[in-house]
């Protein structure tokens, strides 16, 4: 062994230069790997070492009103407890502007775990207090900047005008929402009261928060449980920090398996590369190969000699890999940080280090393999009748020895991801479209041998058919490679050339340009008063609003089922109102509207969401409770929104006149001109302080914004792709360039002219363009189309040319390389044929 290692060592540094397709192939398929294993592995285990921090306790109790005080005394004799009160209200400067702000009240025991950081520095109690008879007010960092709000400066929040003390650096429970929705504001208990927002039926939040002294994994949801049991008919949500962890865990667990099966892409693409590198490596190695055979070394020490040197390049470009991707994952976990307040750990990054190293290895020894033994098989003989033109075949064990490494590669791949769903998907995927790749090739060539003695078609394009129906053609390789990669940068253009039609067109033009919350029945007359005066306004809509809990299906109470699922859904408040102020448009997926003029039993409508989380069918029988009072419905159908132009996201509907009763607060919309809504929003707010406005075009600036940084992203993900498929185009022509050498010599040996030759060639790879990038546009196209429709409710219809335009100029652009560079190469000269063989 120790000879061995020495000789493949020796030979490596002779020869290895060849091999750069293989390291470069390896290096972007495991970078890729890497960082999305990497950047997973951060944020998880911050979010799962900080997940107290973010939720604000052990456990959280909300409520529309204040606890009773049993409730308090069995909390407080259990944890420390924290009462924050929260609603959204108007934040007013003296120039008459007007903010949605989340005005915040905190306690003396808040926050229960972590600081508010503020600049100036100094503590929370000191700056919200009450000084120089003015309340003080802490304001969130990016509303301050946004305004142009300083220490000193006076600002008004409803009844009462307030001095801002401090900037808010950074706040341990800070909505992930905040930056799309409403900006926090701190201030006392005492002066949130003092705003006179604090009305009978107005939206406000009360949110007990709960530190326990027992750090034990399932403390908090025992915690939760037992005062579930104690005041089983509190009308209030209870939820544990673990719970919330759980849901963040999924999401990140299926965001990174996307992430993860991307870099898994590029490493198998990157792996077509390997393979071609290794046979174009191994093809100016057969005269030595052949000799040492003839020397009498056997094949298996052969062999381990060449696996000796694909091992180490294999080690040595993983290693290179992982650096790279662990790279990107801390930058991009820096960026994370940034948003989270969450302090990042490194102890974890050598899981997913070892991960994308071992893959990376597995994947250049799978896609070697045949390589390996297609060369192990060549003769001594070839020595005395050359090695040009030369037939080589693989063996079957070597197939069977490369099918078993895959399958063990998959298989570790399903057990890596943190959804394991998806790598199944990816495996039967990747099944499929091998299996479309293989019979759109062996079509591609019957079509091909049709076609090729037509006798329209120039004598150079019947010659480059009849290439593509050789065994060695680039044909398939090609199609996998290119075709892969082309697919998913079609789909990331369709995709992301959609969402911006969407938010830069489609939106604007259907959506209002003002929403208003929490506007009480008389306060309607005042609201259309303000908005009238506005010039251009085309339209006006408002609609009740009822805040209430299904509390029983078919008879069935939920709170008292041993599915604590269904127990803790009974507890959640949902968002109601009738068919009339249904300006979002739903669309019903499962039974149907009832009939304009219906006057009979009580109907209702329910999400898909909330109706598939409790298994509702259509006819089941309902029971509400809204206001301490029993309300019964019929399911008539089940609806899902329409996405990104939801604005209310109702979790049911009635039939009109069901929720008369208990009326007492509006939603509205506004349909008006863009330049028009902040004069809008501001004079509402001056007249009504406590209706909270939201303009759409401030939703749309942060939606374009993230949509930026997403598209950037999606931008070198695919590039990355790309590079990898176009090594992979790079290894096809080097190891296709013997053979299509060779084939030209004899050809002009035969009489073929030059020019000929040339126009074949050409013709092939306009042929090698043409067919990755009409698959990757039908592929990518399908795989856009189904997923924005199935998750947002889009179409990417009338910008098909965009994703035809990307395949068609990428596969151009490539080829069109690989051709120039052949074509730089063909110095026939017919002599070489009785010198070949060396």
């Amino acid at each position: 062994m120790p000879f061995l290692l020495d000789l493949a060592w020796r030979d490596l540094r002779a020869s290895g230069r060849r091999l750069w397709i293989f390291v470069a192939c390896l290096v972007l398929g495991v970078s890729l790997v890497a960082a999305g294993g990497g950047l997973y592995r951060q944020v998880s285990d911050a979010l799962r070492n900080d997940a107290r921090l973010i939720f604000g306790g052990d456990v959280e109790i909300e409520s529309p009103s204040p606890l009773p005080p049993e409730a308090l005394a069995w909390m407080s004799q259990r944890g420390t407890v924290s009462r924050v009160i929260e609603l959204r209200t108007m934040l007013r400067l003296p120039d008459g502007r007007a903010q949605l702000i989340e005005l915040i009240s905190a306690d003396g025991q808040y926050p229960l775990y972590g600081q508010v950081e503020l600049a100036p520095a100094g503590p929370i109690e000191q700056a919200l207090a009450k000084q120089a008879g003015s309340w003080g007010a802490a304001v969130d960092g990016a509303l301050a900047t946004r305004l142009g709000l300083n220490a000193g400066d006076a600002v008004s929040i409803g009844d009462i005008g307030l001095t801002v003390q401090a900037r808010i650096v950074r706040q341990p429970d800070r909505s992930l929402r905040a930056d799309w929705g409403a900006a926090p504001v701190l201030v006392s208990e005492d002066a949130l009261m003092a705003t006179g927002l604090v009305q009978p039926l107005s939206r406000v939040e009360y949110r007990y928060r709960v530190r326990i002294s027992d750090s034990d994994v399932g403390s908090a949801a025992r915690w939760r449980d037992a005062f579930m049991a104690a005041f089983p008919a509190l009308d209030a949500e209870v939820r544990s920090f673990d719970e919330r962890s759980d849901r963040m865990a999924e999401v990140l667990g299926q965001i990174a398996s996307g992430l993860l099966l991307i870099g898994f892409s590029a490493l198998f693409i990157g792996g077509l590369g390997v393979a071609n590198s290794v046979q174009a490596y191994l093809q100016g190695k057969l005269t030595s190969l052949a000799t040492l055979r003839a020397l009498g070394l056997r094949d298996g020490r052969l062999a381990a000699l060449v696996l000796l040197q694909i091992g180490m390049l294999a080690v040595l470009a993983s290693a290179v890999g992982v650096a790279l991707g662990l790279g990107l994952a801390l930058a991009g976990a820096q960026l994370a940080a940034d948003r989270l307040p969450v302090a990042l750990l490194l102890g974890g990054l050598w899981q997913p280090a070892l991960v994308a190293l071992l893959f990376g290895v597995l994947t250049a020894l799978a896609f070697s393999l045949p390589a390996l033994a297609r060369a192990l098989s060549v003769s001594p003989a070839a020595l005395f009748r050359g090695m040009e033109g030369l037939a080589l075949h693989t063996p079957r064990r070597a197939w069977w020895l490369t099918a078993g490494m895959a399958t063990l590669t998959l298989c570790l791949l399903v057990a890596v991801l943190p959804d394991p769903r998806f790598g199944l998907a990816f495996v039967v995927t990747t099944a499929a479209l091998l299996a479309v790749l293989d019979a759109a090739t062996r079509g591609l060539r019957r079509l091909a041998a049709r076609w090729q003695h037509h006798p329209r078609l120039p004598l150079p394009l019947q010659l480059a058919l009849a290439g593509l129906q050789q065994t060695h053609s680039p044909l398939r390789t090609a199609l996998l490679s290119l075709g892969s990669a082309l697919t998913l940068l079609v789909a990331c253009t369709l995709v992301v050339m959609t969402l911006l039609r969407t938010v830069n067109d489609t939106v604007p033009a259907n959506a209002p340009a003002l929403v208003f919350y929490d506007v009480q029945t008389g306060q309607i007359p005042l609201l259309r008063e303000s908005l009238e005066a506005t010039p251009g306004l085309q339209d006006l809509r408002t609609a009740p609003l009822v805040l209430g809990r299904l509390s029983a299906v078919n008879g069935e109470e939920l709170r008292a089922s041993d599915n604590g699922d269904r127990a803790r859904e009974a507890r959640d408040e949902h968002k109601l109102s009738n068919r009339a102020g249904n300006f979002d448009d739903v669309i019903i997926d499962r039974g149907a509207w009832w009939p304009e003029s219906h006057s009979g039993e009580p109907l209702v409508a329910m999400e898909d969401r909330e109706a598939d989380e409790l298994g509702l069918k259509v006819g089941d029988r309902l029971r509400f409770d809204i206001l301490g009072s029993p309300v019964e419905a019929t399911l008539a159908a089940i609806y899902s929104q329409r996405r990104m132009q939801s604005r209310l996201w109702l979790e049911a509907i009635f039939s009109d006149g069901v929720l008369d009763p208990f009326i007492t607060r509006h939603v509205g919309a506004a349909w008006m001109p863009a330049d028009q809504t902040l004069g809008a929003q501001d004079r509402l707010a001056g007249v009504a302080p406590n209706i909270a406005t939201v303009r759409t075009e401030s939703l749309l600036r942060e939606t374009r914004a993230l949509m930026g940084r997403a598209s950037s992203g999606l931008a070198v993900v695919a590039g990355v792709c790309l590079a990898a498929s176009l090594l992979v185009l790079a290894s096809v022509v080097a190891a296709s360039r013997s053979r299509q050498l060779y084939d030209a010599t004899v050809m002009h040996a035969l009489g073929a002219r030059h020019s000929l030759l040339r126009g074949v060639l050409v013709w092939e790879y306009i042929l090698l363009a043409l067919i990755p990038a009409g698959f990757a546009l039908l592929a990518g196209s399908a795989l856009a189309t189904g997923l924005l429709q199935w998750r947002l409710d889009m179409s990417p219809a009338g910008l098909y040319w965009s994703g035809l335009l990307t395949a068609l100029g990428v596969s151009a652009l490539s080829l069109g390389l690989g051709a120039r560079y052949l074509l730089s190469q063909m110095r026939l000269n017919p002599a070489m044929l009785l010198r070949s063989g060396g």
